[in-house]
C-alpha cells in the first residue's frame, strides 16, 4: 500500500463537480476522486479546522468509534469500479467496513488516519501533473484555504 496526502477539495470546471485531490506521499502520482457537494463540504470544513456546534454525520462517527472503544486507524482507496471509488475503514481492533471514497477521507482527515491505496490503483488511475505545476498547486491551496461550503451549492436558477 502507498500512503496518500490529500491536498484538498477543488471544482473541476467547466462542470463545476467537485473532486478531492490527493497525492502519492512518496511519489508524484495524483489520485483525482470525483465526489458529492456534502462530501467536499465535509472534507473542506475538516480542512479549514472548522468545528460545529454539534456534531456533523462525520464527526458524529468518529465518536461513535471512539465511544466504542475504537479508532479509525486507516482508510484504503482500494479500487475503482465504472467510475467509483470504493474505500475501506480499517478499525485499530482491525474490523474492515466497506465505505465510499469520500465518506472514508472526510473520516480520514477528522481521526487523524493514513489514506493509503494499492500501487495497481495508482497505475491505473493515477495522474502525473507537470513539474511546472508549483504554482496550480499553490493556488490550489489559496482555493481550499478560502473555500466554503456555499461554494458547493447549486445555483436554483440554472
Amino acid at each position: 500500500m502507498r500512503p496518500l496526502d490529500i491536498l484538498g477539495v477543488r471544482v473541476e470546471m467547466p462542470t463545476n463537480t467537485p473532486i478531492v485531490l490527493l497525492k502519492e506521499r512518496d511519489g508524484a502520482r495524483h489520485l483525482p476522486i470525483w465526489i458529492g457537494a456534502a462530501e467536499a463540504t465535509a472534507i473542506a470544513y475538516a480542512q479549514q479546522g472548522v468545528v460545529p456546534s454539534r456534531p456533523l454525520t462525520h464527526d458524529l462517527l468518529v465518536n461513535v468509534i471512539a465511544a466504542l472503544g475504537d479508532r479509525l486507524a486507516a482508510v484504503r482507496i482500494e479500487r475503482i469500479d465504472d467510475g467509483i471509488y470504493h474505500a475501506t475503514l480499517v478499525l485499530g481492533s482491525g474490523i474492515e467496513i466497506d465505505s465510499r471514497a469520500s465518506d472514508a477521507i472526510a473520516l480520514a482527515i477528522r481521526a487523524g488516519a493514513d489514506v493509503v491505496a494499492p500501487p495497481e490503483l495508482l497505475d491505473s488511475a493515477g495522474i502525473l501533473l507537470p513539474e511546472d505545476t508549483d504554482d496550480e498547486v499553490e493556488k490550489f491551496k489559496e482555493f481550499r484555504d478560502h473555500v466554503t461550503p456555499e461554494d458547493f451549492e447549486s445555483d436554483p436558477k440554472q
